[in-house]
């Protein structure tokens, strides 16, 4: 269960948004209060399995979908999250449970951000309904909570995998004893997790195995953002032609077929699964959905002729689903003029209801990520006329990392959405980079590990000269799914590939203009390079000087006018004093200074105060200046210690022993002391920041005690 109070955050898809407010949702049964709602939910209330959700007479199925609509929405005011996505999902998850056995029949769920309708149901509701039970669940499924959970997920594309597996071991049991305690195995996948290539593997290995498995195909038009590929072209083609139209890219596979229009109507997918359960070898049933359905609809600008395609039937308005002309879109979709997190979300076609921030984030400055995002994004846009090689490459996270909408549109082809593709996306890098191009490839630290081959063979070995903006990276509070902690273990350890850690937005700036110098510029990196994007500490830090009280007067502005790009991998000594020195890397760097500051005050030593601004190496006539006056050498990183930075640090003296007889002989040996502060080699589940900091000793008081027990 949760260990952080009172929240359920995957900080990898939220932010706030400053100046905006909040939507007035109408749907009956819920009255809305200023940043809370009470939800009249007798029948969800009383559902404490799937059993319960059996027993229900069929003509309160709509009910219950309507309260499960109206508590989604009030939760998303109060506490926020994957609303839309849920909201699309509400009908077929009631059917699921309604028609399959759950636990015996293993219903597993791609990426699982679609999952609160299934843990409502599974005898979680009241975390959904009661803010006092908001911390009870996590942001996605988990076996921790309940036997009704079938992983810990949070990325895309392997539900039909896994179902696989499953689906696998209940064949060889039957085989062998002619029974098995799985029965049913269902995957629920979405249209924008289809574009993960793991996903199409799946379907590959599905049709030759053969064998009970159904794969729910939840089309609702939408990824993150857009759909993008080509693939959506032909399932547009399936929408509009009622399932018949070829090709058809699941029969291309040897897969069965079936197509379900109304795919927010209860009563249609409880009689479309009735016919595909049991069923003795692989389907695909393809639900049409509508994405954030209970939402206030979009303005309705379609013709005459089209208004048929509203969602207006009286199945919708009993479900809690409002009036839209934003669906059923001739062509795969690609944007709305909504940002994530805008705080209008609307059902449809539409970026800002991926997240919801709760109404308490109203008003609340800029997030990092969308900070420093539209800062690297403003900064690349003027070169777009003379470099027509620069592009930017999103594999389908574009808002969550200041990428706006108005940016990507101006943008134009230099921009590329690749869809939730992160390995293609490396590759494609690569390809540009090789043909002379300048890619920057934005998406978030955990995304990122999807692609850890492409970083060794196309980067890598090729000296590939990709940029990668590494956002997320570090300590966080966000679910275990989605944390940052490894980025440092994971980019600096790769051979040829450079990876800086910038402390200011200024530095940040003229990182990325180095890392993306034209190919043969004077003074141009080698190969890739990963800039890891600041976070929450340089931020603050940045708003705040005095969170800087050595340098913090200097960083006022963005960008500096004297750039050069000589030295781009020396450290920056800040203060030079003696007896101890202390390096904080990257987002730990401001904690240096305020550990330095307390070591002046209370006990009269002034340290020594170093930027390292990358990772890649050690700058080791730094490390040899240390040596005379300096007894004790603290490092300071938000990663994982275990394989990451500081022991580098460590191993560097240890490995340079200085001795006073011996072949490394001095007259006076000079040996530091090194110790290293750090995350533990461990998952994290939305534990504050605050507490995260404390508990690996990130903190001035922990640092300054460390420092007076060494003398």
């Amino acid at each position: 269960m949760s260990n952080m109070p009172g929240k359920e955050f995957n900080i990898a898809d939220s932010g706030a948004t400053k100046g905006t407010h909040s939507p007035t949702i109408a749907v009956p049964g819920i009255t809305h209060r200023t940043s809370n709602a009470t939800v009249n939910a007798a029948l969800l209330r009383n559902i404490a399995s799937p059993a319960d959700v059996k027993a229900l007479p069929a003509d309160q199925l709509k009910e219950l979908c309507r309260e499960i609509r109206a508590t989604l929405l009030s939760y998303g005011h109060q506490h926020g999250g994957h609303i839309g996505s849920n909201l699309g999902m509400v009908e077929a998850t009631v059917a699921l449970h309604r028609v399959f056995d759950s636990p015996r029949d293993r219903i597993v769920f791609d990426v699982s951000h679609q999952s609160y309708v299934h843990k409502m149901l599974t005898g979680r509701a009241l975390a959904y309904l009661e803010p006092e039970h908001f911390s009870e669940v996590t942001g996605f499924t988990n076996p921790d909570e309940s036997e009704h959970d079938q992983f810990v997920l949070g990325h895309t594309g392997t539900s039909i995998s896994l179902a696989c597996g499953i689906a696998k071991t209940r064949n060889a049991e039957v085989a062998s004893d002619g029974s098995s305690a799985i029965g049913n195995v269902v995957a629920v996948i979405g249209d924008g997790s289809l574009s993960s290539g793991v996903a199409f593997e799946g379907l590959n290995n599905a049709a030759e195995q053969g064998g009970n498995l159904i794969i729910i195909f939840n089309d609702n038009e939408m990824s993150i953002a857009g759909d993008f590929g080509g693939m959506y072209g032909p399932l547009a083609r399936l929408r509009a032609s009622g399932g018949t139209a070829q090709p058809n890219i699941f029969n291309a596979f040897g897969l069965d077929y079936r197509y379900v229009e109304a795919g927010n109507d209860v009563d249609a997918l409880v009689a479309t699964f009735e016919e595909v359960r049991d069923i003795d070898h692989p389907v695909v049933v393809h639900i049409h959905t509508l994405k954030g359905a209970g939402y206030e609809g979009e303005t309705n600008t379609i013709s005459a002729t089209r208004q048929q395609l509203q969602h207006t039937t009286a199945t919708d308005q009993a479900e809690g689903i409002t009036a839209t002309a934003n669906v059923l879109h001739d062509e795969p979709w690609h944007s709305d003029h909504c940002n994530l997190s805008d705080h209008e979300p609307h059902e449809g076609q539409c970026e800002a209801s991926h997240w919801q921030n709760p109404d308490a984030s109203l008003d609340k400055p800029e997030d990092p990520r969308k900070h420093y995002g539209k800062m690297a994004m403003a900064a690349l846009e003027p070169r777009f006329a003379a470099e027509p090689g620069l592009v930017v490459i999103s594999p389908a996270t574009p808002g969550s990392n200041g990428i706006t909408h108005d940016f990507r549109e101006r943008a134009g082809s230099h921009y590329v959405d690749t869809g939730i593709t992160e390995a293609h996306a490396m590759a494609f890098a690569a390809g540009i980079a090789r043909a002379g191009g300048t890619p920057v490839v934005a998406t978030t630290a955990s995304f990122f590990q999807r692609a850890y081959d492409q970083f060794f063979q196309e980067m890598s070995l090729n000296r590939s000269r990709v940029t990668v903006l590494d956002f997320l990276g570090g300590l966080s509070g966000s679910d275990n799914t989605h944390s940052g902690a490894y980025d440092l273990a994971m980019f600096a350890n790769i051979p040829q590939v450079t990876m800086l850690v910038p402390t200011s937005g200024r530095d940040f700036l003229d990182d990325l203009a180095w890392a993306t110098l034209p190919a043969g510029a004077v003074g141009a990196p080698a190969g890739s390079v990963v800039i890891r994007v600041p976070g929450e500490g340089v931020l603050d830090a940045e708003r705040n000087p005095e969170l800087l009280p050595i340098t913090g007067t200097h960083n006022a502005d963005a960008i500096r006018s004297d750039r050069t790009f000589e030295g781009m991998l020396a450290w920056r000594v800040n203060q030079s004093g003696s007896q101890v020195a202390i390096l904080g890397l990257g987002n730990t760097y401001p904690l240096a200074e305020r550990a330095a500051a307390a070591l002046a005050e209370s006990h009269g030593i002034t340290a020594t105060v170093i930027d390292p601004r990358q990772c890649t190496s050690l700058d080791t006539d730094v490390l040899e200046s240390l040596r005379e006056r300096h007894s004790l050498i603290i490092t300071l990183e938000d990663g994982q210690l275990e394989g990451g930075w500081g022991e580098k640090v460590t191993a560097y003296y240890a490995n340079h022993w200085q001795h006073s007889n011996g072949s490394n002989k001095v007259d006076k040996p000079h040996n530091p002391r090194v110790l290293n502060f750090g995350a533990t080699k461990e998952f994290t589940d939305r534990v504050p920041l605050s507490e995260l900091n404390k508990r690996y000793g990130l903190t001035v008081d922990a640092i300054a005690d460390a420092v007076t027990r060494c003398f």
